[in-house]
């Protein structure tokens, strides 16, 4: 018998039994008669007690024990997947000599297991800033750059640092009002017009000093680029300033064309600017900077796009099938509104998101049968998702307030 002393735990094994597996490490230990190679697979020998050590849990050697003796390997429920993976893999031993329903039932937990590390990773990484304070030691304007960074990057370095981050979802907040007023009838006179655009010069100048600011901390161009919140900031100011420029290159035109031409450089223009300023409304993406919420949800629809793209392909799929259903059953109907299945694709789309406008409606018994189905499939297809995507917003909204707070 081979004495092996695990963790403390004494065990008694046959040498004909070990040979059996040659590979495993036990295998090797029986095999070998070399003193020295027999000294290099486990961790001590004592000679009084002709004792192998092996400094392992022993707890995850009982099942080791027990693969040597009946050939195969038990997987329990209750076992970390990472800590058994590492001991068996010391051991010499495949996962493959385990039962085929332990293996999968292990693999599964292993999978989940990974996921849920994967998970954490990220959601810490969605909370860590691209720079760190330690970046600008040794560089050019170190300590004015960290101290910039940290007033811009740091809510929670000094009192006006969170004055910096809450006036910057303020000026957020005026500037959606601002654009949202300029559209409303009673504000288009001369005097509202000229408050909207003073207010909306006050924000893009506080947009354009924390741009700056945040350019100036950067300790890389290149990686201050890649950032998306530095996209969407640069996405929130250049509206303004291309809005000036056309307006300075449309009094330059006044100039120099005929009155014909004129008027068409204004439409067009009078075109290009509404366009400019609906870029305005990105400007509330900035609230994601410093909204757990917001960084929350755009978390969750990045883990499951598999999810959003599934409900996706299943709405196409039910807007095809029965758009194509009712226009069978009712473009014989005189004064019908479903004359061909790309017009009977709108109400598809309505019946399945359950709205019902009511503005296209079948007339016939079989077209509302067919419209019963198709709000039926409806309900069902969209009760299919909400639980998965709100269990999994809930979830990491938890996780990221719990990282935040311990940050």
């Amino acid at each position: 018998l081979l004495n092996i002393n695990v963790g403390g735990k004494l065990f008694q094994i046959a040498y004909k039994v070990l040979a059996r597996y040659p590979i495993t490490r036990l295998g090797k230990l029986a095999l070998y008669t070399d003193p020295v190679k027999k000294l290099q697979l486990c961790d001590d020998y004592l000679v009084q007690k002709n004792e192998y050590f092996f400094d392992r849990d022993p707890s995850i050697f009982h099942y080791i024990f027990h693969f040597y003796r009946s050939g195969v390997l038990w997987v329990m429920n209750e076992m970390c997947p990472s800590h058994f993976v590492e001991e068996i893999e010391y051991w010499g031993i495949h996962l493959k000599y385990s039962q085929r329903c332990c293996r999968i039932l292990f693999e599964e937990k292993q999978d989940e297991l990974n996921e849920y590390l994967k998970i954490e990773k990220e959601l810490e990484a969605e909370l860590e800033p691209l720079e760190s304070g330690e970046q600008f030691d040794g560089k050019f304007l170190g300590p004015f750059r960290k101290m910039i960074w940290n007033l811009i990057e740091n809510p929670y370095s000094s009192v006006p640092a969170k004055i910096i981050a809450v006036m910057s979802s303020i000026f957020v907040l005026i500037s959606i009002v601002d654009m949202t007023l300029s559209t409303v009838e009673e504000m288009q006179n001369k005097t509202g017009k000229m408050w909207m655009e003073q207010v909306e010069m006050v924000c893009a100048i506080f947009f354009t000093s924390e741009y700056l600011m945040r350019l100036i901390s950067s300790s890389t161009f290149k990686k201050f680029l890649r950032a998306a919140f530095n996209a969407i900031d640069l996405v929130a100011i250049l509206p303004f300033y291309i809005q000036i420029l056309f307006e300075n290159l449309d009094e330059g035109d006044m100039h120099y064309h005929e009155e014909l031409h004129k008027v068409e450089n204004v439409s067009k223009l009078g075109k290009v600017l509404k366009l400019i300023k609906l870029m305005r409304i990105f400007r509330i993406l900035k609230l994601a900077r410093h909204s757990t919420g917001l960084r929350a949800f755009s978390f969750t629809m990045r883990q499951c796009y598999q999810q959003v793209c599934c409900l996706l392909l299943f709405i196409a799929m039910g807007v095809f099938t029965f758009s194509a259903l009712i226009h069978s059953v009712e473009h014989d109907v005189p004064g019908t509104d479903f004359t061909s299945i790309p017009y009977a694709w709108w109400w598809a789309a309505v019946s399945l998101s359950t709205v019902g406008y009511g503005d296209t409606v079948p007339d016939t018994i079989l077209g509302r049968m067919v419209a019963f189905v198709c709000i039926s499939f409806g309900i069902i297809l969209n009760g299919m998702p909400i639980s998965i995507l709100y269990n999994k917003f809930s979830d990491y909204y938890a996780k990221l307030k719990a990282h935040e707070m311990s940050q």
